[in-house]
């Protein structure tokens, strides 16, 4: 149906006018903040129409749904982020064209990347995602080996450790000064993390994004430094 994602247009500008104000307020340039759409569940329409409103970063959480998606979109700039939980059965299928790989939490799964990069002929930007809520459902490195982690990958040629991800923890109540306070907590962490692994200037570690913030929190991960929004309901609608 034409014009069945219209809405998408203002719904990214709405985003953006949140984003230049938290901004505003903790003195941080806007233009430094990359919003990640994340599409899943959503069809090739819902995606095309955030491309022609010149969104050309989107996120998804299944290699099978990413895979269907990826040959619609060839003749067009886009990048797509693996933003979900990846198994390394799977890696091979999407190192040839994905733009970024958000969620590598072991050496087995970097080991993986970097066998099949070496095949394609490519350098794979991946974050180094890390449980920082300590949610047992959730993946992720566990904090406190994630300097170890990073160093380790840092020796695979055909990586390149771009920083780091985390997901803060669910929010039952959006609202609630204490449950956002709790997410505060999670991105600080993330981000005191990331200045640790930074001031060690690893050879091949390129710290620079900060991938923290979804749809209910990212004004807080802005706050605590996030450069790298995953934002889907608050662009795509409900699902």
């Amino acid at each position: 149906m034409a014009g069945q994602y219209d809405y998408i247009e203002n719904n990214l500008l709405k985003i953006k006018q949140k984003i230049a104000r938290v901004c505003a307020a903790f003195e941080r340039d806007p233009k430094e903040i990359y919003i990640i759409a994340v599409s899943k569940t959503f069809p090739a329409d819902a995606i095309g129409s955030a491309l022609d409103y010149n969104q050309l970063d989107f996120g998804e959480n299944r290699v099978q749904e990413l895979l269907a998606k990826e040959p619609e979109f060839r003749d067009r700039i886009i990048h797509w982020h693996l933003i979900g939980h990846l198994q390394t059965n799977k890696v091979k299928f999407i190192v040839p064209f994905v733009f970024m790989i958000h969620s590598v939490d072991s050496l087995k799964l970097a080991q993986k990347i970097n066998e099949e990069a070496a095949k394609t002929g490519v350098r794979v930007k991946c974050l180094i995602q890390v449980n920082t809520s300590g949610e047992d459902q959730k993946s992720g490195c566990d904090p406190k080996y994630t300097l170890k982690l990073v160093k380790e990958i840092s020796q695979f040629e055909n990586i390149k450790v771009k920083g780091l991800m985390t997901i803060g923890r669910i929010m039952n109540n959006e609202k609630d000064p204490a449950e956002r306070e709790i997410v505060r907590g999670n991105f600080r962490q993330l981000k005191e993390l990331f200045e640790e692994i930074k001031d060690h200037n690893i050879p091949g570690v390129d710290m620079k994004y900060l991938s923290m913030g979804m749809t209910s929190d990212y004004d807080i991960a802005i706050e605590e430094g996030s450069n790298m929004l995953r934002i889907g309901s608050a662009i795509f609608g409900s699902r």
